[in-house]
C-alpha cells in the first residue's frame, strides 16, 4: 500500500454446528442418509452443506473413489460412490477423515472443533434425486440458519421502467429484503402492464422462496427476455408474495421508489 503498510489478511470463518432438522436425502426412491444428529457447516465464500453422521448414512451403498481433494481449512477429502442397482453416481459423497485444525487466516469454527468433521460426510447436492429438511422438499441448496428473508407491504410508489416506458407503476407493493441479494419489488398483477408479459418455460428454484415461475418482458416489439418472475405457490414464509410480479432491478433500464431512481446492483 502507498504508505507502506500491508492490507489486513482476510480472515476465514466457518462455523460447524448442529441442526435441530430431520435431514433426508433420496435416490432412486431410496432414502440413502436420514438423521435428527446433522450438521451444518457455513463457511465464508460458500454456500451452506449440510454433514451426516457416518451412522445414519448407508455406507452399504458406497464404494470408496480414488479421487481426492485439498482444502487448506479443513484438509484432506475423501470420495464415494453411490451405487444403487445398475446406477452409479460418481463422488457423490465426501468427507475428511483426518481434518485440520488451523490454517493460515482460519478463525476456528463455532461449536465442535475441527477434529469433529472427521465422524461425517455430505453428500453434493445436484447428484441426488430429493432433499428433505423434516417432510418438505428444499431444492438448490441448505437454508442458512443466519439468513433472513422478510416479506414487507409498503405503500411507497415503485415504478418500473423498460425500453424508455413505465411498464408497472403501484403503491401496493411488497418489498423482500433477503440477507445477501437485491431488494426485490413484487407488484400485484394488475399494476402491471399486461400486454408487456409474454409467457415463458423458464423456472427457477429457491430454498427460501419455492418454485419460480417466470415471463419474457415485450415492451414496442421489443423483446427483452426472462425479465420478470413470479411464484405462483411460494412456500409459507414468503406466502405474501404469491402470484406478484417482481423485475430484474439490474436488467431494467430503472426502478423508482418515490421518483428515486435505485441504484443498480
Amino acid at each position: 500500500m502507498a504508505n507502506g503498510t500491508m492490507a489486513p489478511e482476510r480472515v476465514k470463518t466457518i462455523l460447524f454446528e448442529p441442526t435441530p432438522r430431520r435431514l433426508r436425502v433420496e435416490v432412486e426412491k431410496t432414502v440413502v442418509a436420514d438423521t435428527i444428529r446433522g450438521m451444518i457447516l457455513i463457511e465464508s465464500g460458500h454456500l451452506p452443506v449440510y454433514y451426516f453422521p457416518r451412522a445414519d448414512v448407508r455406507f452399504d451403498l458406497l464404494e470408496e473413489s480414488s479421487r481426492t481433494t485439498h482444502c487448506p481449512y479443513k484438509g484432506e477429502a475423501a470420495y464415494w460412490h453411490l451405487i444403487l442397482g445398475a446406477r452409479k453416481i460418481e463422488d457423490a459423497v465426501w468427507g475428511y477423515p483426518r481434518p485440520v485444525a488451523t490454517a493460515p487466516g482460519y478463525e476456528p469454527p463455532q461449536g465442535p472443533t475441527a477434529e469433529s468433521l472427521s465422524e461425517y460426510v455430505a453428500f453434493y447436492w445436484n447428484k441426488v434425486d430429493h432433499w428433505y429438511e423434516e417432510d418438505e422438499e428444499v431444492f438448490v441448496h441448505p437454508r442458512n440458519p443466519y439468513k433472513r428473508v422478510d416479506a414487507i407491504a409498503s405503500r411507497r410508489r415503485v415504478e418500473v421502467i423498460i425500453g424508455g416506458e413505465m411498464v408497472a407503476t403501484s403503491t401496493n407493493a411488497i418489498f423482500l429484503f433477503e440477507t445477501g441479494v437485491p431488494v426485490r419489488y413484487y407488484l400485484p398483477r394488475e399494476d402491471v402492464r399486461p400486454s408487456v408479459l409474454q409467457s415463458s418455460e423458464t423456472h427457477s428454484r429457491c430454498p427460501y422462496k419455492g418454485i419460480a415461475s417466470y415471463h419474457r418482458v415485450v415492451v414496442n416489439g421489443k423483446d427483452y427476455g426472462d425479465l420478470a418472475w413470479y411464484y405462483p405457490d411460494p412456500l409459507q414464509e414468503a406466502y405474501r408474495i404469491k402470484d406478484r410480479i417482481a423485475f430484474y432491478n439490474e436488467k431494467v433500464d430503472a426502478i423508482k421508489i418515490e421518483g428515486i431512481e435505485q441504484p443498480k446492483p
